[in-house]
Protein backbone atom coordinates (compact mmCIF):
# COMPACT_ATOMS: atom_id res chain seq x y z
CA UNK A 1 0.00 0.00 0.00
CA UNK A 2 1.23 3.26 -1.36
CA UNK A 3 0.61 6.38 0.65
CA UNK A 4 0.90 10.23 0.03
CA UNK A 5 1.50 13.32 2.11
CA UNK A 6 -1.24 15.24 2.78
CA UNK A 7 -1.60 18.61 0.16
CA UNK A 8 -1.45 20.36 3.73
CA UNK A 9 2.04 18.67 5.24
CA UNK A 10 3.65 19.45 2.23
CA UNK A 11 3.09 23.02 1.99
CA UNK A 12 5.45 24.95 3.73
CA UNK A 13 3.62 27.11 6.40
CA UNK A 14 3.62 31.41 5.77
CA UNK A 15 3.32 34.07 7.69
CA UNK A 16 1.46 36.93 7.01
CA UNK A 17 1.58 39.02 10.04
CA UNK A 18 4.13 39.00 12.86
CA UNK A 19 3.89 41.00 15.97
CA UNK A 20 5.63 40.66 19.83
CA UNK A 21 3.58 41.20 22.99
CA UNK A 22 3.64 39.83 26.34
CA UNK A 23 7.11 38.10 26.17
CA UNK A 24 6.07 36.19 23.02
CA UNK A 25 6.80 36.59 19.19
CA UNK A 26 3.15 35.52 17.06
CA UNK A 27 2.75 34.72 13.64
CA UNK A 28 -0.41 34.96 12.16
CA UNK A 29 0.30 32.21 9.02
CA UNK A 30 -1.65 31.82 5.54
CA UNK A 31 -3.68 29.20 6.89
CA UNK A 32 -5.14 31.34 9.12
CA UNK A 33 -3.37 29.98 12.47
CA UNK A 34 -1.77 31.86 14.87
CA UNK A 35 1.55 30.77 16.44
CA UNK A 36 3.11 31.80 19.50
CA UNK A 37 6.52 31.69 20.74
CA UNK A 38 8.48 33.05 24.08
CA UNK A 39 11.23 35.44 22.86
CA UNK A 40 13.48 33.84 25.86
CA UNK A 41 13.63 31.15 22.92
CA UNK A 42 16.04 33.43 21.30
CA UNK A 43 18.97 35.20 22.76
CA UNK A 44 18.64 38.55 20.23
CA UNK A 45 15.21 38.77 22.10
CA UNK A 46 15.10 37.92 25.07
CA UNK A 47 16.44 40.69 26.02
CA UNK A 48 15.26 43.21 23.95
CA UNK A 49 13.09 45.84 24.53
CA UNK A 50 9.64 46.32 23.35
CA UNK A 51 10.38 49.14 20.92
CA UNK A 52 12.63 46.81 18.99
CA UNK A 53 10.66 43.81 19.15
CA UNK A 54 7.72 46.05 17.76
CA UNK A 55 9.74 46.45 14.74
CA UNK A 56 9.41 42.48 13.59
CA UNK A 57 8.66 42.59 9.35
CA UNK A 58 7.82 39.62 7.51
CA UNK A 59 10.09 39.04 4.86
CA UNK A 60 11.03 36.32 1.92
CA UNK A 61 6.91 35.74 1.08
CA UNK A 62 6.50 35.08 3.88
CA UNK A 63 8.83 32.62 4.77
CA UNK A 64 11.16 34.47 7.61
CA UNK A 65 10.47 37.33 10.09
CA UNK A 66 13.25 40.26 10.44
CA UNK A 67 14.07 42.28 13.36
CA UNK A 68 16.59 45.18 11.60
CA UNK A 69 17.75 47.01 14.84
CA UNK A 70 18.28 43.51 16.36
CA UNK A 71 20.57 41.73 13.50
CA UNK A 72 18.06 39.06 13.72
CA UNK A 73 16.00 36.69 11.09
CA UNK A 74 14.27 33.99 11.73
CA UNK A 75 12.37 30.89 9.90
CA UNK A 76 8.80 30.70 9.69
CA UNK A 77 9.48 26.95 8.99
CA UNK A 78 12.23 26.51 11.79
CA UNK A 79 9.62 28.21 14.89
CA UNK A 80 7.37 26.10 13.37
CA UNK A 81 9.50 22.60 13.78
CA UNK A 82 10.73 23.55 17.40
CA UNK A 83 14.04 24.26 16.01
CA UNK A 84 15.36 27.35 18.02
CA UNK A 85 18.85 28.59 18.68
CA UNK A 86 20.71 26.56 21.76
Amino acid sequence: MSTSPSPVASVPARAVRAWCEHGMVWIELADGRQVGVPTSKFPRLHNASVHDLAKVRVEARGKALRWEDLDEDLLVEGIMAGRFPT
